[in-house]
């Protein structure tokens, strides 16, 4: 397996299936079609995000450049059921080095139903860098090794994809400040019907320690292998599915 560490009250069970959906919309891909070309390129992704059928709510990333290798990455989604609201927002801050994909800052934010919460990271890349989280004006530090963001290790995926690798390993800090190992398994090739329209994709499993969740994710080799559909089970129950609306990318 090739590993990649370069960056890596009480609710109701609506609540609850809401979260799951803001989670499962926060992830953006991109990819490179040669050596000559960039790394990755400005793009636009827009997802409806769906739990056996009924539409819920829906999410927007964007990948910008700010000026030559920093960039900007951005997600924002709102899903709703009945009175529940759930309203996220990330922003990433990174660079590009020497093909690797850095994180500078990455800050989150939650509203809605429930507490409303936020955390800021700040990473320090260098050879003896750290990692500063900054929750609720409390602080911790670690030493980074390597680890992404929240986001960024999604970015990372369809590059990889591109090179052909089948297997892949990401470590990271997740939207609560805590270190999390993702493993990912290339299934092979499928169609799949999406409001953009019926694509051809890979089928991709993504692997974690959690016994309950089950998580499949599309990546379409002719929109640079976007993310076009993520797909969440927990004990057998469909909690989300995501699927892709619309995209646009300054990629010629």
């Amino acid at each position: 397996m090739v590993k990649f560490f370069r960056t890596t009250g009480t609710l109701t069970n609506n609540t609850f299936t809401l979260l799951v959906f803001s989670g499962l919309l926060a992830l953006a891909t991109n990819a490179i079609a040669s050596e000559d070309e960039p790394l990755i390129s400005p793009f636009e992704a827009v997802y409806y995000a769906y739990k056996w059928d009924e539409n819920l709510g829906s999410a927007k990333i964007s990948l910008e450049e700010l000026s030559e290798g920093l960039y900007s990455l951005t997600y924002q989604s709102k899903v709703s059921k009945f009175f529940l609201t759930d309203k996220r927002f990330e922003h990433s801050i990174f660079t590009v080095e020497d093909g690797q994909l850095l994180p500078q800052e990455y800050n989150y934010s939650r509203s809605g139903t429930g507490p409303d919460t936020s955390l800021k990271v700040i990473f320090d890349t260098s050879a003896d860098g750290t990692i500063q989280i900054v929750e609720d004006d409390e602080k911790t530090s670690m030493d980074w090794q390597g680890e992404f963001d929240n986001q960024l290790y999604r970015l990372d995926v369809p590059i990889r994809l591109r090179q052909g690798r089948e297997t892949l390993e990401y470590d990271f800090i997740n939207y609560r400040g805590q270190q999390r190992h993702y493993g990912m398994e290339v299934l092979g090739k499928e169609s799949v019907t999406l409001p953009y329209g019926t694509i051809e994709a890979y089928k991709v499993k993504i692997v974690r320690d959690s016994k309950t969740r089950v998580t499949f994710a599309w990546f379409a080799p002719d929109l640079d292998y976007q993310l076009v559909r993520l797909q969440q089970f927990k004990d057998g129950d469909e909690q989300g599915d995501l699927r892709l609306k619309a995209f646009s990318s300054s990629k010629k």
